[in-house]
């Protein structure tokens, strides 16, 4: 009877060794979590896109702007399929874990039994034609009687336990089943929905074919756009120096005033009270933290050189970021500051500067705004609405500068 206990025992403590540690199954809890976050926020982008093209189809079809936001689609959309991909490879994974875990249960649970019944049958033969009570009373002495007691007080309790743990293994191998049954049907739903996806794609890549298409028929009047839009770019560029220069003269000369009030940090172009320099240092502290200065929406065009979407032989220049939306939606500084500069640049219309410290966000193509010069903003305050083009598209342009030089919007904003 003891060597089937401690059968038992080496069995069930096996079983819990196959179930594996606890780290592997907090990695694929945190895998899984990771993964079902990573779809939530690339759908919830999908679903942006898809009301931002919806309202710039309405307008004019065949547009750059509408090409740049089909391309993000795809770009998205392939992302979403790789994501889907991942859940099926994980799923494959977790199914033949839980394989594995309820063919471990059966057999010991077969074990269990067969040790079981092994019990009652030893049982039944010993107590052939001898009750308990003259098994007990039938002792030569004290001591032995004690210990009969004791060995059959045992072997009651080694049954109770081996139902017990059949119960619990059975209960086990049940639970397990179903969360079989349950990944079967997700990765069921994981490629039906990764087919979808494909079919939308393929409608996508068919739509981007028909844009450019349609865009190559227009190549002067794109050629005569980008003339408009590099001169423009110029205007903007020349009025944020403009101010920038006069800001640093203002400060150079309040600072021959008051010596002991501002000081020009090792690096900066201008000098600064202390509590411009702390505002810029907090600014710097926050790259790659700042907030959108439109709550939905994608980079059209990036900072930098970059080549046409449908011109393959021109490059164009970006001193900002274009971040295409939706129309009237709200524009909102990024970081705390104070409105330095209201304007409005023809092709780019209303324009904001602000400044914060030494460093400077600018913002463009406005249809009103909401904030007046030298007026002081937080984060996250409304300072106008963006405008829509002639050809639909509702586009903000936005800048950073640290003194007269410009840098890359993207570094500074959160990540999306």
């Amino acid at each position: 009877m003891k060597r089937s206990f401690h059968l038992f025992i080496i069995s069930f403590t096996a079983f819990l060794f196959l179930l594996g540690p606890a780290e592997l199954q907090a990695q694929t809890k945190k895998t899984r979590a990771q993964l079902e976050k990573e779809k939530a926020e690339v759908q919830q982008r999908l679903k942006e896109f898809d009301e931002i093209l919806k309202k710039t189809s309405a307008r004019k079809k065949n547009t750059i702007g509408e090409l740049n936001l089909v391309n993000k689609q795809l770009e998205t959309r392939v992302n979403f399929i790789k994501t889907l991909n991942t859940e099926v490879i994980l799923l494959n994974r977790e199914i033949k874990e839980t394989e594995g875990m309820i063919g471990s249960l059966e057999n010991d649970l077969k074990t269990l039994k067969e040790e079981y019944a092994q019990m009652i049958y030893v049982s039944s033969k010993l107590n052939r034609g001898v009750t308990v009570l003259s098994f007990i009373f039938s002792s030569e002495n004290f001591k032995q009687f004690y210990m009969r007691l004791r060995y059959l007080k045992q072997y009651s309790d080694a049954r109770e336990k081996q139902v017990d743990q059949i119960l619990k293994v059975s209960a086990d191998l049940q639970v397990q089943k179903e969360e079989l049954q349950s990944k079967k049907g997700q990765k069921e739903d994981a490629l039906n929905e990764e087919q979808s996806q494909k079919a939308e794609l393929d409608k996508l890549r068919k739509e981007q074919q028909s844009i450019v298409n349609s865009l190559a028929a227009k190549e002067k009047e794109i050629r005569e756009d980008i003339a408009k839009t590099k001169k423009q770019q110029e205007e903007l560029n020349n009025l944020i120096r403009k101010v920038i220069e006069e800001e640093i003269r203002r400060a150079e000369a309040e600072a021959k005033k008051a010596n002991t009030t501002t000081k020009k940090s090792a690096g900066s172009s201008m000098p600064m009270t202390p509590e411009a320099a702390a505002l810029s240092s907090s600014f710097a502290e926050n790259r790659g933290k700042l907030p959108w200065p439109v709550a939905k929406g994608f980079i059209s065009k990036s900072y930098g050189k970059h080549a046409h979407p449908t011109l393959k032989d021109i490059m164009i220049a970006n001193d900002g970021v274009d971040i295409q939306t939706s129309p009237n939606e709200s524009v909102r500084a990024v970081f705390d500051g104070v409105v330095t500069k209201i304007s409005t640049v023809p092709g780019m219309g209303g324009t904001i500067i602000i400044r914060h410290g030494e460093y400077y966000t600018m913002y463009s193509r406005l249809k009103t705004i909401a904030v007046k010069s030298g007026e002081t903003v937080k984060a996250n305050d409304k300072i106008g609405e963006v405008s829509t083009g002639n050809n639909g598209v509702s586009e903000v342009h936005f800048q950073t500068w640290k003194g007269l030089k410009v840098m890359n919007p993207s570094i500074w904003l959160t990540g999306k």
